[in-house]
C-alpha cells in the first residue's frame, strides 16, 4: 500500500477567521457553514496558509492511502489518525548501497544493533528503479566565499511524496548522465542533516550536508560526480532520491539517554539532525547530554560552525578540534578525548551512555586508541567495553574513504 501526505485543516482548533483561504495562491481552501477544508488536487504545499494560521490548525498533516475527499472533511469534527505505512513486499537493498554501507561499518568490530529505544526505521521505500523525485527548496554555502571548501546546506521538498527518515539514516541521490563506460552513475548516499520531522517542522522536507569534492585524500584533482551535481542546483530543480536506508546508527529516543557525538566535516550531518532532534523535544527534570567532539582543518572549514556557537551549554556540550588552524598547534578529535578525560571516562561507565563516530575513516585508530587509552586509565577495558556497548546497540560507526 502507497500512502501520500495530505495537508489538512483541524476543525477542532480553527476559529474559521477565513485568513488561510485569503493566503492561499491556488485556490485549494474553501469552506461550509462548519469547516475549512483543503482540496487534495489543487495544494501544492506552497506554505502561504501556514503562515497566516493564527492558531496553528492548518499545521496538520496526515498519511493515507486515499486522500480525503472535501465532501469527507467538511463531515469531520476531528482529524483521522495517520494510516499506518506498511514495510514494501521487498527490502532487498540495491548491491552498491550494501557495499557502501558495508565498508563505512566495517570498523565497528562486529555486527551492529540500533538502540533498544530506537523507533523503526523503513528501509529501501525507494529504489534507484522506482526513485522519489524532490525539488530543491534551499542551497547554502555554509563555507565563506574566500575558503576554497565548498560545504553546502541543501533542502529538498518531498511534496506529498512519503519518505519516513529517522536522524543517522541517509538517503541515496542519483546523478544524472553516464560514468566512462555509458552506465548509468550509481548512487551516492548522504546522512540527513534533519530530524525526523523534517528540516522545518510541518513541512515534509529533508536536509543535507554537501562538500563539493574537487580533490582526492592525496590532493589529487578529481570531479566529484554527486557533489558537484548537487551543489551546483539551483532552487526549484528535482532531483532522484532512494532510500531511506540505514537501520542500526540511529538516534535513541530515550530522554535520559547520553550521547557522545565524535566527528570530522561532513560528518557532522547526522548529529546535527540528532541535536536539533533534542533541541525540539527538550524534556525538563530528565538526565539525558549531548556531547559533541568535532574536528575539521581550519574554523571556516567546520560546517554549522556559527549556528554550533550558538546553541545553550545545558543543551550541548561542544569541544572543536583544528588541525590547521594558523598559529596554532594541530589538534584531532582524539586530541580532545583524551583533555576531557574524565568527562569522558565518566560517561563510558554510564550504560545510559551511546557513542556515534562519523567522518573520515582515518579517525577510526585515533580516536579508539584514545578511548581505550581513557578506559585504561580509569579502570576499564576498552575492548571489553566496546562489545558490550556494541551488542547493546549504544556503539556505531559510520566512516569514509
Amino acid at each position: 500500500m502507497a500512502l501520500v501526505r495530505q495537508h489538512l485543516i483541524d476543525p477542532e482548533i480553527c476559529i474559521r477567521c477565513n485568513t488561510c483561504q485569503e493566503a492561499c495562491p491556488e485556490d485549494a481552501i474553501t469552506h461550509d457553514d462548519t469547516n475549512y477544508v483543503i482540496d487534495f488536487e489543487k495544494c501544492t504545499n506552497a506554505g502561504d496558509c501556514m503562515l497566516q494560521c493564527p492558531t496553528g490548525a492548518i499545521d496538520s498533516f496526515r498519511m493515507i492511502a486515499e486522500p480525503w475527499s472535501i465532501a469527507d472533511q467538511y463531515g469531520w469534527d476531528a482529524l483521522p489518525e495517520d494510516q499506518v505505512l506498511a514495510p514494501p513486499a521487498s527490502q532487498e537493498i540495491p548491491e552498491d548501497v550494501a557495499r557502501i554501507t558495508g565498508i563505512a561499518s566495517e570498523g565497528a568490530g562486529g555486527r551492529e544493533l540500533p538502540p533498544l529505544t530506537a523507533p523503526h526505521p523503513y528501509v529501501g521505500l525507494y529504489t534507484p528503479d522506482r526513485p522519489a523525485i524532490a525539488t530543491i527548496s534551499g542551497n547554502l554555502r555554509l563555507t565563506g566565499e574566500e575558503s576554497d571548501v565548498d560545504i553546502r546546506h541543501i533542502v529538498l521538498d518531498l511534496g506529498k511524496t512519503v519518505f519516513p527518515v529517522l536522524e543517522g539514516q541517509s538517503i541515496g541521490i542519483l546523478p544524472p548522465g553516464e560514468d566512462a563506460e555509458g552506465r548509468p552513475h550509481h548512487v551516492r548516499l548522504y546522512s540527513v542533516a534533519s530530524p525526523r520531522d523534517g528540516e522545518r517542522p510541518g513541512f515534509n522536507n529533508v536536509a543535507l550536508t554537501i562538500k563539493r569534492i574537487t580533490r582526492d585524500a592525496d590532493g589529487n584533482p578529481v570531479h566529484g560526480v554527486a557533489s558537484n551535481y548537487l551543489c551546483d542546483l539551483e532552487k526549484g530543480s528535482e532531483v532522484r532520491v532512494t532510500g531511506p536506508f540505514g537501520s542500526t546508527f540511529l538516534m535513541p529516543d530515550d530522554p535520559n539517554a547520553k550521547i557522545i557525538m565524535i566527528c570530522t566535516g561532513t560528518g557532522s550531518a547526522p548529529f546535527r539532525a540528532m541535536t536539533e532532534r533534542r533541541r525540539r523535544h527538550r524534556l525538563r527534570g530528565v538526565n539525558g547530554s549531548l556531547h559533541l567532539f568535532f574536528g575539521a582543518r581550519q574554523p571556516d572549514e567546520l560546517p554549522y560552525f556559527g549556528p554550533l556557537k550558538k546553541l545553550p551549554d545545558s543543551l550541548i556540550d561542544v569541544d572543536l578540534a583544528f588541525s590547521r588552524e594558523p598559529g596554532r598547534e594541530r589538534q584531532y578529535v582524539q586530541d580532545r578525548l583524551r583533555a576531557r578525560a574524565e568527562d569522558v571516562a565518566h560517561l563510558l561507565a554510564d550504560d545510559e551512555t551511546y557513542i556515534y563516530i562519523c567522518g573520515h575513516k582515518r579517525m577510526e585508530a585515533g580516536v579508539g586508541e584514545a578511548l581505550s587509552d581513557i578506559c585504561a586509565s580509569h579502570g576499564m577495558h576498552w575492548e571489553t567495553l566496546s562489545k558490550t556497548m556494541r551488542e547493546g546497540g549504544r556503539l556505531h560507526l559510520e566512516t569514509y574513504h
